[in-house]
């Protein structure tokens, strides 16, 4: 195999060459820090404002979030109500709340046993974000799957890392590749960024013997892996494959990123990290540098909805809910796009990825989200989800959020949008 490796960097060698000088050379400019080049954003997030401003119908394949409808709204209504009125709204401990973090403990099979390794964060993303503190300085080398989840990979660049891209097969990031990437390169990996579980964007999950294969490189290098799973729950068919935890129990070398977002509600923005416990002070201590703690009543809610026993109901409509929509989807894109496309299979969490086929291919997937928009179907084209701007010809799909009837109108709507864009091509 023969690769060339793609290494991504954002930095400038002179980020505000006019800093520290003053009087109307300077006006208009801003003394900004050498990291803010590293501050790339988000497409993803960014389409949630963009959605908001359309005034036409607009199916909605762009944005990774739950349904609405199967949110639990009204149990959380009923909770707040119950327990808030006695709750404090002062500040909370960093680490998390204790109801909550026992709770983790306790319900999550593949958290630790001890809480001395669980820190409650600001949903995953702030998870990440104290990961890459952490480890990673200027100009180190951190591996991401390519594609891959944009703030993950946008993090990292704003931490200043170099960003290798490693590609994603069936069966999740081609570690055979990887350890030929990272040959080429003459470096050692700093971090290993993976979405082991139906893959944001990719939905594929990565095979037991490359886990295994994962850490052995892991260990050779002294890389951390960045073990960021927050689609893990959600799996609706197949076989599961055991997580790092249980491949390498208490491994200093894993750093495990969770969130209630995907499987309760991303706004109450509550996750945790699972890691060493000689990183607990440290932890404390950069969250403490962001928000000194989450939303402690948000914290309080997750925890007493669990402990009432209405989680594991919930976690198995959402399986069957999602199946349902994932089936749908695949059955509309076999109806209306058939072998123009090709798609990825996923046995759980929210996403499809589509490869443009054939002449089809010629069509950019940032033009046709463009033609889509305006045709009322929204999704995210494939170069936002690569730091270099990899998969003109491919884009994601995500099924969970809407209902099979939507679906099948979304899927009558991108191919109006891909129709229109070959015709622009061919005239």
């Amino acid at each position: 195999m023969t690769m060339t490796p793609h290494v991504t960097t954002v930095r400038s060698l002179d980020p505000c060459p006019t800093a520290g000088v003053s009087g109307p050379a300077t006006q208009g400019l801003l003394p900004l820090a050498s990291r803010s080049d590293g501050l790339v954003g988000s497409v993803i997030d960014s389409s949630t404002s963009l959605l908001a401003a359309q005034t036409h119908d607009i199916v909605r394949f762009a944005m990774g979030a739950p349904a609405a409808e199967v949110i639990p709204t009204e149990e959380f209504r009923r909770i707040a109500g119950e327990i808030l009125t006695d709750a404090s709204f002062t500040y909370g401990a960093t680490e998390g709340e204790p109801d909550l973090i026992d709770t983790v403990v306790n319900h999550f099979s593949d958290s630790a046993s001890d809480p001395e390794r669980i820190v409650i964060t600001s949903g995953g993303m702030q998870g990440l974000d104290l990961a890459f503190k952490l480890f990673v300085d200027p100009g180190d080398l951190v591996v991401v799957e390519s594609p891959t989840y944009t703030n993950g990979s946008g993090t990292a660049l704003s931490y200043g890392a170099d960003v290798l891209e490693v590609p994603v097969d069936d069966d999740g990031m081609d570690v055979d590749a990887l350890e030929t990437l990272v040959a080429d390169t003459g470096r050692t990996p700093r971090m290993i960024y993976t979405i082991p579980n139906f893959q944001n964007p990719s939905g594929t999950t990565l095979s037991e013997s490359r886990r295994r294969r994962l850490l052995d490189l892991a260990h050779t290098w002294g890389a951390m892996i960045l073990d960021d799973d927050p689609y893990g729950e959600l799996r609706f068919s197949g076989d599961p494959v055991p997580g790092f935890r249980e491949l390498s129990p208490d491994d200093p070398l894993v750093f495990s990123v969770r969130t209630f977002s995907k499987i309760l509600a991303p706004g109450l923005r509550v996750g945790w990290v699972d890691a060493d416990p000689r990183l607990r002070e440290l932890l404390i201590a950069g969250k403490q540098a962001m928000d000194t703690c989450a939303n402690v009543p948000a914290q309080h809610i997750v925890a007493e909805y669990i402990a009432r026993g209405g989680y594991d109901e919930h976690l198995a409509g959402l399986r069957t809910e999602y199946k349902r929509r994932k089936e749908a989807m695949d059955a509309s894109i076999a109806a209306h796009l058939g072998d123009r496309v090709r798609t990825t299979d996923p046995d759980g969490g929210f996403f499809l990825w589509v490869t443009l086929q054939g002449d089809d291919a010629r069509v950019p997937s940032s033009r046709l989200f463009e033609i889509a928009l305006a045709e009322g179907v929204a999704f995210i084209p494939g170069p936002a989800l690569s730091p270099s701007g990899r998969f003109q010809d491919a884009f994601r799909l995500c099924f969970a959020s809407s209902t099979p009837e939507r679906i099948e109108e979304g899927l009558q709507r991108l191919v109006r949008a891909l129709d229109i864009a070959r015709g622009e091509l061919d005239r």
